[in-house]
């Protein structure tokens, strides 16, 4: 086989040990993955210049977006060439995911020095065996020398080189800055107390001191890594001798990290400097706010939360990325009827549109997102909250501030002298601030808020027990949606199973909806993290209130007549919403009843 004009011999790949561009083409083309006339371009373009000539020939040939002969519509991706070259090899392939290594072992094996000299990772090291990740499966020497020198077996596995190269980097830096921090926090202080007065003068001045480098360099890592791995919430818990990093993603929490506590402290202090927060408190719990960005440029807030625990400051990041907060309706997950609801609700010049749920449902997610929607330059929209969940400039937002008497109550009375149209209160917690609210909309304007109900009947309930007069609530509540979110299966990956007939038949019990014809399960991939699931979708109860509706609001109101007659209406109780979410083939049986329990 050869390139036409340009003959290659076939030889077995990888002769010479290092693999050249030469002959993973011919092996390539032998096995059908690439074109002649691509193999060719390829040839070309790495002769274009002297960079072209470093770099491994998978990523050469992946940079040129050549066709995978066997789909056309698809490229060669480095993740298929990867996979190629690991069935070539007879190894195993790996996706390197950094929160399943233990990166404190991995990097005592070996120096950084030898690992890039022979640009292999240590990926897993145990007492008898140590597994390296390499993108030159065919150089061996390296691994027969290792052995004797470690006494250990060593194991050969394939990856990405573009990957291993990052994380040789990541790894071997985030560690050596650790030791540094540990280092550093030992000599310069024998009674384990830290002294921070350089991370203070990092904060006021904006420049980093050579002894504050390595732990300026743990967060620009953590806070970058969050943002990869798609985490909405970061935690630096304290313990005894080593302090955790978790992150919560699609609602799960992961471990990825631990510090040595004297670091720990360290890294708690460089972020309450970054978000404005006075560094010497400890015993009061704190607010902050970090305005950031991600490695693609986007622009990220991340709130920051103290709390004062048995062995130091518990910190608490949530990530707003905008991209994430703020979706259309559609990718909210609402089907094409709520939507139109959901707009008839919101798209009223007046009254008051409830959100309820848990914490952590998705209100603020749905709120945000409906009034980036409403919000146009002839409107006046404002928000009172507590917190400030994100920055927008399309409104003007108020934090409520107890200290100075300034809470929600006082801050809706306060905006409706500043002209709104559209006024969102974070949250009804009271009756003063439930009046307020009233008032607002029976003076023409539209109010969106939240409560925190299990459903969306309750609301009527909760806003009677606060005390709101019936015929308050009658005249001024124009619907209620009650939320949550589960977790969307993994396109990438999903598969076919047989329905969970027992679990269908407690999630769909006394709503007579016949099983789906398919069913789909969690299986696991790159594009996942082996979870089985990417991202989350909202499940939605939505109540309209109708002439009917409102006239059963009363003194001697009875919730249970009114959620039958609201079902009787049409509303579509949560356990509905969720069984068409797995009916379109959207998530599972088992992950809706781990959200929603059968008998809500």
């Amino acid at each position: 086989m050869a390139v036409e004009g340009n003959p290659v011999a076939i030889a077995p790949l990888g002769r010479r040990g290092r693999l050249e561009l030469e002959e993973v083409l011919a092996a390539l083309l032998v096995d059908g993955l690439l074109g002649v006339e691509d193999a060719r371009r390829v040839r070309t373009a790495s002769r274009a210049g002297k960079k072209a000539l470093e770099l491994h020939p998978l990523v050469l040939i992946a940079n040129a977006r050549v066709a995978d002969l066997r789909t056309p519509e698809r490229p060669l991706s480095l993740e298929v060439l990867t996979h190629w070259l690991a069935d070539k090899a007879r190894l195993p392939y790996l996706k390197i995911d950094p929160m399943k290594i233990d990166v404190a072992a991995v990097t005592q094996v070996v120096s950084h020095a030898w690992a890039q000299r022979h640009r292999v990772l240590p990926v897993r090291a145990t007492a008898g065996e140590v597994t390296f990740a390499t993108a030159e499966p065919f150089e061996t020497r390296w691994s027969t020398d290792l052995a004797q020198m470690l006494r250990r077996d060593v194991q050969r596995v394939v990856a990405n080189p573009i990957e291993i190269n990052r994380y040789l980097g990541e790894f071997y830096g985030v560690q050596r800055s650790i030791q540094l921090a540990r280092d550093a926090k030992g000599e310069g202080d024998s009674s384990g107390l830290l002294n921070f007065e350089q991370l203070l003068e990092l904060g006021k001045a904006g420049e980093v001191g050579a002894d504050d480098r390595h732990v300026v360099h743990i967060v620009d890592w953590l806070l970058q890594y969050a943002f990869e791995q798609r985490a909405s919430d970061i935690h630096l818990e304290p313990r005894r001798e080593m302090g955790q990093m978790r992150f919560r993603i699609d609602g799960v929490m992961h471990k990825v990290f631990e510090l040595p506590m004297p670091v720990m402290s360290a890294v708690t202090a460089r972020i309450k400097i970054l978000g404005r927060m006075d560094v010497a408190e400890k015993r009061r719990p704190q607010d902050g706010r970090i305005k950031t960005r991600s490695a693609g440029g986007r622009e990220v807030e991340l709130r920051l939360s103290t709390m004062p625990t048995a062995f130091g400051e518990k910190v608490v990041m949530r990530i707003f990325d905008p991209d994430i907060v703020v979706k259309a309706f559609a990718q909210l997950g609402f089907a094409p009827d709520e939507e139109a609801l959901w707009r008839q609700l919101v798209e009223r010049p007046h009254g008051i549109v409830l959100v309820t749920g848990p914490t952590g449902s998705g209100k603020t997610t749905t709120l945000y997102s409906t009034l980036k929607h409403l919000a146009r330059p002839e409107l006046n929209v404002c928000t009172v909250e507590d917190p400030i969940e994100m920055v927008s400039p399309e409104f003007n937002q108020m934090q409520v501030q107890p200290a100075i008497d300034l809470d929600f109550a006082a801050g809706v009375r306060t905006l409706l002298r500043q002209d709104p149209d559209i006024i969102m209160v974070g949250e009804i917690r009271d009756l003063e601030t439930a009046e307020m609210a009233v008032q607002a909309s029976l003076t023409g304007h539209l109010v969106l808020s939240t409560l925190h109900t299990n459903d969306a009947p309750s609301a009527v309930t909760r806003l009677l027990d606060l005390g709101v007069p019936h015929y308050l609530i009658q005249s001024t509540l124009t619907g209620v949606v009650a939320q949550r979110l589960v977790r969307t299966l993994c396109p990438h990956c999903k598969r076919e199973i047989a329905l969970d007939h027992d679990g269908w038949g407690a999630l769909t019990h006394g709503l007579a909806l016949a099983p789906p014809a398919r069913a789909f399960g969690a299986v696991g991939c790159i594009e996942c993290r082996n979870t089985g699931f990417l991202g989350r979708t909202g499940i939605y109860e939505m109540l309209r209130l109708s002439a009917p509706l409102r006239g059963m609001i009363g003194p001697a109101f009875d919730s249970g007549a009114f959620t039958a007659a609201a079902l009787a209406e049409g509303m579509r109780p949560l356990r509905h919403s969720a069984a068409a979410q797995v009916t379109r083939g959207v998530t599972t049986v088992a992950e809706v009843l781990g959200v929603l329990p059968a008998g809500e």
